[in-house]
């Protein structure tokens, strides 16, 4: 990873491109931007190296693949020294999609995606808060998801 790149108005802009949609051609975006297709992926292969571009991810509907129920976990543990067994632990389960290690009210906040509420209890009640590290959680029920963007270039 290169740390020293520097970011310019044209990397940018190609980024927010792709970021809008990853299948667009290099040739498509140089006549946008003016240049040519091997000067885009020059940039392009540029930002991979410095770790600004790290791959490019179909985004799927949720609601359209069963999976009705969003809701977010804080997680207690019984130790700061549990955290890599528990973070292993959530990690198997494949109805937690994102995990974040947190200052505040808990160690741990996960998200986690599920096709019904009866789903959410047994994810719950058999799953994460049968992970011995864990001392106890509390539960948010997304209800509506308003926005959804990345950050900007």
């Amino acid at each position: 990873m290169d740390s020293s790149f520097q970011r310019d108005d044209l990397d940018n802009q190609i980024l927010t491109a792709l970021m809008e949609d990853a299948r667009t051609p290099f040739a498509e975006l140089a006549k946008r931007f003016s240049v040519s297709a091997g000067t885009i992926h020059v940039r392009v292969e540029k930002m991979k190296q410095a770790g600004i571009i790290t791959g490019a991810q179909i985004t799927v509907n949720p609601k359209a693949l069963g999976y009705d129920v969003c809701c977010f976990i804080g997680i207690n543990l019984k130790s700061a020294g549990d955290y890599p067994a528990a973070i292993a632990k959530l990690n198997a389960l494949e109805e937690v999609v994102e995990a974040y290690y947190t200052t505040g009210n808990y160690s741990v906040f996960v998200k986690v995606m599920c096709q019904s509420i009866d789903g959410l209890q047994h994810v719950l009640i058999n799953r994460i808060q049968s992970i011995d590290e864990i001392q106890s959680t509390e539960t948010l029920i997304s209800l509506q998801n308003p926005i959804i963007r990345a950050v900007k270039p």
